[in-house]
């Protein structure tokens, strides 16, 4: 889907980006992380040429990106960014609707596209469509922002950092509806973040930056499990390793099916680091489970968490 072949690109003395060989794969959620000055987010911008590269090649879809007009490139591709960039006069209906129009779909279709996207965003349609987004909260607000990315049903979504300025329970709602919303639609998406525990939670792949160049590319488990160097190490927390390795594991993949617990039960599909916490909240050596219903399906064991960390590394 998008390849970097050597790209490197300076701002004034400063070298963003350092011969950047990068292949991001279709369908894939990459996320690309790293502390500030890493060259993470003008990766991101090179992408869809908001920020021009220096030197190297940049691929979309088999062809060099210069190839392409600006705005048909961008087009084909969704740009949600921290701030969400709405405009203030208009409505909701009117701004995730923006590309379309650009396009010009049908007013019908338009509309059709707003209600399927604000129902996917868990924003009733007729209640929302008509506001303006000084009447949102910044939750809302960022939804919309998604909505507005995804109207076109662009090839790829580019995500800068679109969370970062949420409080940390609407951080979390929506981390989840773009976990659901990969999931659903199979689309290819590069997520900007500097929160480790974001791209752990989301990301096929992460991508960890420093000074411009790649210092591990792998699954969330393998850059756990194996860094490739101390930077990496600090950077993802080597001393919380074992407790994020249950964060990449559910539930479902330890319960006892039809064993029966005491205690306030935990949902199948928690983390086993959810899990960990309910067991010491407890104090309790067993746990009932129950699935998204409620109904009771089993129970797991304080000493299941135990080998969860080993076998997230096979």
């Amino acid at each position: 889907m998008i390849e970097f072949q050597q790209v490197s690109k300076t701002f004034g003395h400063w070298k963003a980006v350092d011969n950047l060989s990068l292949h991001l794969q279709d369908g894939e959620f990459t996320v690309l992380i790293g502390p500030s000055g890493s060259g993470k987010s003008t990766t991101l911008k090179m992408i869809n040429r908001l920020v021009e590269h220096d030197s190297g090649r940049i691929l979309f879809a088999g062809k060099e990106i210069r190839s392409f007009q600006p705005e048909d490139l961008r087009r084909r591709m969704g740009y949600a960014i921290q701030s969400n960039g709405l405009f203030p006069h208009w409505t909701v209906e009117e701004n995730i609707g923006t590309v379309p129009a650009l396009l010009k779909w049908p007013k019908s279709r338009i509309a059709d596209r707003v209600t399927e996207l604000l129902t996917l965003l868990d924003l009733e349609p007729n209640r929302y469509r008509g506001r303006y987004p000084h009447e949102l909260s910044g939750g809302q607000q960022q939804r919309v922002g998604v909505a507005r990315a995804l109207a076109a049903d662009p090839e790829i979504l580019l995500m800068d950092e679109p969370f970062g300025a949420l409080d940390p329970v609407t951080r979390a709602a929506l981390q989840k509806e773009l976990a659901r919303i990969h999931q659903r639609s199979g689309k290819s998406i590069v997520l900007v973040t500097h929160d480790i525990d974001e791209a752990l939670l989301l990301a096929d792949r992460i991508v960890l930056l420093d000074k411009g160049r790649i210092a591990q590319v792998g699954t969330p488990q393998r850059i756990l499990a194996q860094p490739a160097s101390d930077f990496v190490a600090d950077f993802v927390g080597r001393s919380e390793v074992g407790i994020k390795l249950l964060g990449l594991q559910t539930v479902a993949g330890r319960v006892r099916r039809g064993e029966t617990a005491a205690g306030r039960p935990v949902p199948l599909q928690a983390s086993l680091r959810e899990a960990l916490s309910a067991f010491v909240a407890q104090g309790r050596g067993s746990l009932p489970v129950v699935d998204e219903h409620g109904h009771a399906v089993g129970s797991i064991h304080y000493a299941d968490l135990l080998a969860a960390p080993a076998e997230a590394l096979a």
